[in-house]
């Protein structure tokens, strides 16, 4: 699908908040990708996506934002509970590498220290010490690898019952790698009720029955241009 001729819609328009549309003007975003333009009015309200697209449709913000604003209570469908106990994180995106659990902290991160919250990674290959102490001081919201996530919540370091987001970026890419039965532990020990959002180019090797499982009614969207 080709970007529309037409002006691409402001954030401002999408029921974004102002605290987050001025990190985004400060970063020289100032337009909203057709996925973003198509998601944002829903996921800011709360409401479950399913978004098939290639790497680089602009997912990523368009669930970074609606993950921020309704943690931080900036829109009217906030999450119930506005604060974060140690150890229990209440939003989660889940990634399938170190790389793009990273590249998801970039876009998440301007976002949240503008709406005054706490973001952090969680992923194998390193120590764990240190991130076992961010939980410990309280994080809003966790990026992580399901692996290491999993291995944290066996030794009682994080805990998913106060979860109300949950993200899974390139669930495909997970189901390649053999995660898939760690992503469904994993959103087992979420609450039911909370939102969720499934991003995947396709919805081959048991995608579809997570989609199935976990999503409520969700908003389906396709994309396969590119943002720049």
């Amino acid at each position: 699908m080709s970007r529309s001729t037409t002006t691409p819609a402001s954030f401002s328009s999408l029921g974004v908040p102002a605290a987050l549309v001025a990190p985004l003007t400060a970063q020289g975003i100032d337009a909203a990708f057709p996925i973003q333009a198509a998601t944002l009015p829903d996921t800011l309200a709360g409401r479950d996506v399913l978004g098939r697209g290639k790497t680089g449709s602009g997912k990523t913000l368009a669930f970074s934002l609606p993950l921020v604003a309704r943690l931080a209570g900036l829109v009217p469908a906030a999450v119930k509970h506005r604060t974060s106990a140690p150890g229990a994180p209440r939003g989660l995106v889940l990634a399938p590498t170190r790389e793009l659990a990273n590249q998801i902290l970039a876009t998440i991160e301007p976002l949240a220290t503008a709406a005054g919250l706490r973001v952090m990674t969680i992923f194998g290959g390193v120590g764990q010490a240190g991130q076992v102490r961010q939980l410990r001081r309280g994080v809003d919201i966790v990026v992580a690898t399901p692996g290491r996530l999993e291995d944290l919540m066996g030794q009682g370091e994080v805990r998913l019952d106060s979860v109300a987001v949950t993200v899974l970026d390139e669930a495909d890419h997970m189901a390649d790698l053999g995660f898939l039965p760690g992503v469904t532990r994993i959103l087992n020990a979420t609450p039911a009720g909370g939102q969720r959002m499934l991003f995947s180019a396709t919805l081959d090797g048991g995608i579809d029955k997570l989609v199935k499982r976990f999503l409520s009614r969700p908003l389906e969207h396709s994309v396969d241009s590119a943002a720049s």
